[in-house]
Formats: C-alpha cells, structure tokens, sequence
C-alpha cells in the first residue's frame, strides 16, 4: 500500500480486510447492520451520495433539498473531495 493513513493500526487493518471479504450485497447489508447502528449506515449512505452530486457539479441548495443534509455536512464532504485522501474520488469512478 503506497498510501499511509493517518489512523492506520492494526485494528482499522482487521475492518478493512474484513470488508474486502464481502461478496455482494446481501453480505454487506448483514455485516453494516451487524457493525453499524442504522443512523450511522444512513450517515454513510448520505455522505457517498452527498458526495455524488458535488461531483456531478450540484449546487449546495440542490444537494440539501435532494439529500437532506446540512450544509456543515455538504462542505466537509466537498472539503474531502478537493484536499482530502481521493477514497471518494476513487469509489465514485468505480460506480
């Protein structure tokens, strides 16, 4: 891995490499709903497709009319987008 994140530990190691285990999506829907509570599987879902639109070029207005997020929320998505690591970036490409 060339890129070193900033809270990599051997725990983190474990999650990630217990997520690329999954194998479709009645998996990951049975393991996000074991691990997560359902408002934090809505947070994910709201931050990826928060950050669809910001990349589709949405206006703030329309991204929280659409998605129901703040506009706290949408800027430090779009802050993650233009500084931050590119895992959105990349996940986006991939859809």
């Amino acid at each position: 891995m060339s890129y070193e994140s900033k809270f990599k530990n051997q725990a983190t190691d474990d999650l990630f490499k217990a997520i690329m285990t999954l194998e479709d999506e009645e998996d990951c829907y049975r393991f996000f709903e074991d691990i997560c509570t359902v408002n934090e599987i809505h947070a994910l879902a709201q931050r990826l497709q928060v950050a669809k639109l910001l990349s589709a070029h949405k206006t703030y207005h329309e991204i929280e009319a659409t998605t129901g997020a703040s506009t706290a929320t949408i800027s430090r998505i779009n802050r993650c987008l233009v500084y931050g690591a590119d895992g959105y970036k990349r996940v986006i490409e991939r859809l």
